[in-house]
């Protein structure tokens, strides 16, 4: 009887979140119900997913003019390409900070981290060796291609 285990408490999304502004995250409410949550020049956006736990709706960028550049890998280059399209090259600082911002907003949401994403920062869209207009679906087949001679 006196060795009755302690029931676990049940955390919820509003926890999370102010556990993450304890952490030193900025968290401002976004569409949908949505929050933002930033620190240095890092956001994400995260919403309320299955069991109160928070889900990443938007991964972890850089802010540029306000919008959250999504990390490139175009093969040859990392690039933030942000939803109206500017473009900046990621720079190993940039990188650096992400990662730590990614670990760091883990840790306060109380989310177990990976293996490949403890080793280093991972990118939110590949796009290198693409054949031209092949991920839009309007590509022609080699057979179709009007060759000149």
């Amino acid at each position: 009887m006196f060795f009755r285990n302690k029931r676990a408490k049940q955390v919820t999304f509003e926890d999370c979140l102010s556990q993450a502004r304890a952490a030193g995250f900025s968290v401002q409410p976004a569409e949908g119900g949505r929050s933002r949550v930033e620190r240095d020049g890092v956001a994400s956006i995260v919403e309320k997913g299955a069991d109160e736990q928070p889900r990443f709706v938007v991964k972890a960028g850089i802010v540029m003019a306000g919008e959250i550049g999504a990390l490139t890998d175009q093969g040859f280059q990392k690039v933030f390409v942000s939803p109206s399209g500017k473009r900046k090259a990621a720079l190993a600082d940039d990188l650096k900070q992400i990662h730590a911002y990614q670990e760091d907003l883990r840790e306060a949401f109380g989310i177990t981290s990976l293996y490949n994403e403890s080793m280093g920062t991972v990118s939110n869209k590949y796009i290198y060796d693409r054949v031209a207009g092949r991920d839009s679906g309007h590509a022609n087949k080699p057979w179709q291609a009007h060759v000149q001679r």
